[in-house]
């Protein structure tokens, strides 16, 4: 008796592509959604070592919702030069750059590992509606 387990190989690994519509949901709810999708958790091959993921294409950017006190969460970037230091809230965010806050959240619920960039690199976000993906997708 040899039943065994094959181990997920890349060839073996199919993608989809998934929209998501974040209007009027949560944050952080829509940034875990994306980060399962990007991962491939929810697929029966799936391995950590190997970027397992789908296809995500995010509309409605600028419509998400933050819960609590948010709209003052201060976003930092640095641009490694002294007095580089440069501070923005999430409201100046939304009005100046709303996808930034999808991929920020997302980025942040990924593996901290070799593979985050190649998951975040199938994440397309869209401040409005309109897409140019229109051919490939599913709703979600």
């Amino acid at each position: 008796m040899k039943s065994q387990t094959k181990p997920t190989k890349a060839s073996d690994i199919k993608r989809s592509w998934h929209m998501i519509d974040v209007k009027e949901k949560i944050l952080g709810r829509a940034a875990t959604e994306i980060a399962k999708l990007l991962m491939g958790k929810a697929k029966p091959y799936f391995v950590r070592h190997l970027d397992c993921g789908d296809y995500v294409v995010v509309i409605n950017a600028k419509e998400a919702k933050v819960t609590g006190g948010k709209e003052g969460k201060i976003y930092y970037r640095y641009s490694g030069y002294p007095g580089g230091l440069k501070k923005e809230t999430l409201s100046d965010l939304r009005q100046r750059k709303p996808e930034e806050i999808i991929i920020h959240a997302v980025k942040g619920m990924l593996p901290q590992n070799r593979l985050r960039d190649a998951m975040l690199r199938r994440l397309f976000v869209f401040a409005d509606k309109e897409h140019p993906y229109g051919d490939k997708l599913k709703t979600q």
